[in-house]
């Protein structure tokens, strides 16, 4: 879907995000004061997938997927849905015809506590997908859970609206209230690491540049 079909609100939030493309997740994790680190079991489930967005988050039961039937059937573009399975790793909670529909809506891509499936069919999609591990079992669509609250998601909480970034390190998540902060702080960090490395090719070294104590006694 075009920008000039979104409304105004979501055009500016995506576009205040695109901001922190040029970011790994590292650099956020590091300038959010160590915090937002998704547990690292939790990983692309194709190559150089990539992710960048606000979360839409949500709570399924064990081996059934209707909530996130629901919530891709609801969502407005540009949403990264998160969602939480109870880590249950035996069914494949989202696949090709998820991926579709999410794809149709201008979903961004999915990070799951859980288990997914139709993986080839995804990543020739260029579905951006997270997960934590790959299951054909199949999930029924009967039970009800939440969608649009806080959840456990990876070892932190994730709340509706916050930031997901994530590349072939990993996942990190920043706190919907310090976007502003951290991108200054990241800027920042980023800069300085260009230095160090610009520096080092000039025959500086890491010990000298960043201060560490020597090992000599």
């Amino acid at each position: 879907m075009s920008s000039s079909r979104l409304q105004p609100s979501i055009v500016k939030r995506e576009e205040s995000l695109e901001r922190f493309l040029q970011f790994d997740p590292a650099t956020l994790y590091e300038s959010a004061g160590q915090t937002g680190m998704v547990d690292p079991a939790i990983r692309p489930a194709w190559p150089g997938a990539r992710v960048c967005g606000r979360t839409l988050t949500v709570a399924c039961p064990p081996a059934d997927n209707l909530m996130l039937h629901l919530a891709v059937a609801s969502a407005p573009p540009g949403v990264v849905v998160v969602a939480s399975v109870g880590s249950y790793l035996l069914a494949g909670a989202w696949g090709e015809i998820l991926t579709a529909a999410a794809q149709a809506r201008g979903v961004a891509g999915l990070a799951i506590d859980g288990a997914v499936r139709d993986i080839d069919a995804i990543r020739q999609a260029g579905f951006p997908v997270f997960s934590r591990g790959l299951a054909i079992g199949a999930c029924t669509k009967e039970r009800r859970g939440r969608i649009g609250v806080p959840i456990q998601f990876g070892g932190i909480q994730v709340n509706p609206g916050d930031m997901i970034l994530g590349d072939t390190d990993g996942l990190v998540v920043v706190d919907r209230t310090r976007l502003d902060e951290v991108y200054e702080t990241a800027l920042k960090r980023r800069h300085r690491e260009l230095d160090i490395i610009s520096q080092l090719r000039q025959g500086r070294t890491t010990v000298e540049l960043l201060g560490l104590a020597g090992t000599e006694e």
